[in-house]
């Protein structure tokens, strides 16, 4: 194994640059679909990849940056709530990663595997996705993520659509090397340049942005109506923590569960969530395609990550950068959306067939069936409605019905002392 913690000062930007340009398509979609400020995005991402080094002491080769998990419920509590309590309520949701990362110093793992078994989270992150299907059609049809407005006209929409998925799966399928993990990238500079010779891409907000700007930050507001409706939608994006945290410590041969200890990681996350809402960015997850990058380049010196993050904090401030992002053409995302929301169902899907959940068992298929349906059909109850509802339900479920309750057990979080 390559040492690079010695490498030149230039080198680590270098690297941490390619991280970062990994990252950036899911980084900046996510804000550019719920109206969020992807300049923000881009700084809050940098600053909580940092607090997260911090609290970890760092020790671990990842960068944080826009959960998808949120997309649903942001676009959901923002046209009810308002943009400043929606931040408020992800900012409580970053708050419930900090309880758990208490709960876990306290009690152990098992603590969190029995309240949030396979049979639980796989639903809701099946949820997520599927959820999230209309959008994306509605997008690659050239009209308003809610269907309401036609945007671009169809005809023109759907090739534009089409052709930037079609390129996005290519290079997530064939392409080599680098150039593999940058699907999404491709996909919209393709997407884009074809929106330019049809003449949808209006770039007068390039022309008028300053070079220099300072992002839209935003404070958020509190009620607990926005904090009831977001906490539940944190469940499973603390589940995906978990998994990627053993994924990077799979790659590079290190027990991170262990040292720094889950406990901490979740405290990064959770104050990385709530450090971005406070200031109006999209919820931090850590991103499993950085930790694919890093398996690729065998680069597992944490430092890399830190040059990431600045990279990422500086390009906030170019305004015309941001200003770029906002003229993306919707179908141009729209297309790429058929496929990402699809792979965040197939996520779920595969929670469930590889802990080899028994949905013959009543229990099981009561639990997956009812999630599926309140979240998909956005029932609402109370306060709660869609994912947050059908996260609640799963959990309840799962303690009160009767039946062997299915774990996460061995086969991961054992395994990890072979």
């Amino acid at each position: 194994m390559q040492d690079h913690s010695n490498d030149p000062v230039w080198k680590q930007a270098l690297a941490g640059s390619q991280m970062l340009l990994v990252a950036f398509g899911a980084l900046v979609l996510m804000p550019l679909i719920t109206g969020l400020d992807p300049n923000v995005a881009l700084f809050t991402a940098g600053v909580g990849t940092l607090i997260f080094h911090v609290v970890t002491g760092g020790q671990i080769p990842i960068f944080l940056a826009s959960s998808f998990a949120f997309i649903a419920p942001i676009i959901a509590a923002k046209g009810r709530f308002g943009l400043e309590e929606t931040l408020g309520g992800l900012m409580a949701a970053g708050i419930l990663y900090i309880i758990l990362s208490g709960a876990v110093r306290l009690r152990g793992t098992g603590f969190v595997t029995r309240l949030l078994p396979p049979v639980v989270i796989a639903p809701v992150i099946m949820t997520i996705g599927l959820g999230l299907a209309p959008l994306a059609v509605h997008m690659a049809s050239g009209r308003t993520g809610d269907g309401a407005a036609e945007l671009v006209p169809y005809n023109t929409a759907i090739w534009i659509a089409m052709i930037s998925l079609t390129v996005t799966i290519v290079m997530s399928v064939w392409a080599k090397g680098i150039f593999r993990l940058v699907p999404i990238m491709f996909g919209v500079i393709v997407g884009y340049v074809l929106s330019w010779f049809a003449g949808i891409v209006d770039t007068t907000a390039i022309e008028q942005a300053a070079w220099f700007s300072v992002p839209n930050f935003v404070a958020p507001a509190f009620s607990w109506g926005a904090i009831l409706f977001m906490i539940p939608v944190a469940i499973a994006p603390a589940i995906e923590h978990i998994g990627d945290v053993l994924a990077i410590g799979n790659v590079t041969r290190k027990n991170y569960l262990e040292k720094p200890g889950l406990h901490r990681t979740l405290l990064g996350d959770g104050l990385a969530t709530s450090a971005a809402s406070m200031l109006g960015g999209p919820p931090n997850t850590t991103y499993s395609e950085v930790t694919g990058a890093v398996m690729l380049t065998r680069n597992f010196n944490p430092k890399v990550m830190w040059w990431a993050a600045v990279v990422a904090i500086v390009l906030a401030f170019v305004g015309k950068f941001g200003a770029a992002l906002q003229t993306i053409p919707v179908p141009v995302m729209g297309g790429i959306l058929c496929l990402l929301f699809g792979s965040i169902a197939v996520v779920g899907l595969n929670t469930l067939i590889r802990h080899q959940v028994d949905l013959s068992q009543s229990r099981n298929l009561v639990i997956v069936g009812v999630t599926l349906v309140f979240g998909i059909g956005n029932m609402v109850l109370g306060q709660l409605e869609g994912i947050a509802l059908c996260a609640v339900v799963a959990i309840i479920l799962n303690l009160v019905l009767p039946g062997e309750k299915e774990a996460w057990g061995r086969k991961i979080y054992e395994s990890k002392n072979d």
